[in-house]
């Protein structure tokens, strides 16, 4: 069960942080950004530090939002987004064929919700990979009272120097989470590494698409505002994703950006336009009420000093995360399924 309270909310802003240092944290992850002046080399050669910062100070924002599974997903017309969001899941487990006994491995699992639907649904075992302290201690938390914390474990570690021997994993997955790799070809490397022969790695990517013009001012300002809302130190066109799987020696099966069919728009719970009482707290009313009460806990001392800067550029992101998926220029499901050949030569 999900962290609902405003005092939960405040009590989990900042993470391994020490709440005295919040807002220090802040003004250092900001200033990674464009925004502020940081350029995306910087990003990528720091990237492991700008990412612990970001799950560090957004976290409780995104559990007290969206619940255990930080991501969005293609939706059915009469479907909450919750039943959205475990069919997004479960059409995910199905791609890679999950069955009983399968080990499996979630690429940038944050907290674990689709990692216990995913275990739940497929009777698998799965590890989940992450490199945030804050997230896996909470991760393990949640997969106690789920009752999975024998199927299920974490691991803390770089999904770019993954601690694992070749082969290891019947299958394996990442949900809108490699998109902070610094380098997709040498995340997907690691992948395919520890990926079983034969067996499949299926993902949902965030990216630009091949409408996104990189001359284009409002362009860029839309994609600086997801760079900067979602801890990410570049976004890659969905082409050069799959270029980086092809280098790697991924085999891809099919690939396709999952957005474009989607009935309601996947940015619909976020569109200021759209009112739901199901998931009012990511509302634009719902988050003028957190933005107000984020203020009042920071001002009585029960949030640390930064959490408003913090709520900032998560709205930030939700303006640009918007006006990307309106214009389609952004998607956050570009989807593959892509398989380790049987041997090097085939």
């Amino acid at each position: 069960m999900s962290k609902a309270g405003a005092l939960d909310l405040a009590s989990g802003l900042g993470g391994k942080i020490d709440k005295t240092e919040v807002l220090s944290a802040v003004e250092k992850y900001e200033k990674y950004h464009v925004f502020y002046g940081g350029e995306e080399e910087e990003r990528k050669a720091n990237y492991t530090d700008m990412v612990n910062k970001y799950y560090d100070l957004v976290t409780s924002f995104y559990e007290f939002g969206w619940g255990e599974s930080f991501h969005f997903a293609a939706r059915w017309k009469g479907e909450s987004l919750k039943e959205s969001i475990k069919r997004h899941e479960h059409f995910l487990a199905l791609q890679l064929g999950l069955k009983p006994g399968h080990k499996v491995l979630d690429v940038g699992c944050g907290i674990g919700g689709p990692l216990r639907e995913i275990a739940r649904f497929s009777s698998t075992s799965v590890t989940g990979l992450n490199n945030n302290e804050y997230q896996i201690t909470r991760g393990k938390e949640l997969n106690r009272i789920a009752g999975v914390e024998k199927t299920c474990d974490f691991v803390k570690a770089d999904f770019m120097k993954m601690p694992f021997p070749d082969n290891s994993f019947d299958a394996v997955y990442a949900i809108e989470a490699t998109c902070h790799a610094p380098d997709a070809y040498g995340c997907y490397k690691e992948i395919y590494r520890v990926l079983k022969p034969g067996q499949c790695f299926a993902a949902y990517e965030w990216c630009m698409t091949d409408a996104f013009d990189p001359n284009n001012a409002e362009h860029q300002k839309i994609k600086a505002e997801i760079e900067i809302g979602d801890g990410l130190p570049d976004i890659r066109l969905t082409r050069q994703c799959l270029e980086a799987l092809k280098q790697a020696g991924l085999e891809v099966i099919w690939e396709k950006d999952l957005a474009i069919d989607s009935p309601l728009p996947w940015y619909l719970p976020l569109d200021k336009n759209h009112f739901s009482l199901s998931s009012f707290r990511l509302t634009a009313l719902g988050r003028f009420f957190t933005r107000n009460m984020v203020k009042a806990l920071e001002f009585v001392g029960f949030a640390p000093k930064g959490s408003q800067r913090v709520q900032d550029f998560l709205e930030k992101a939700a303006e640009g995360l918007v006006e990307g998926g309106k214009k389609e220029i952004f998607t956050p499901m570009y989807f593959f399924l892509a398989r380790k050949p049987l041997s090097d030569s085939q």
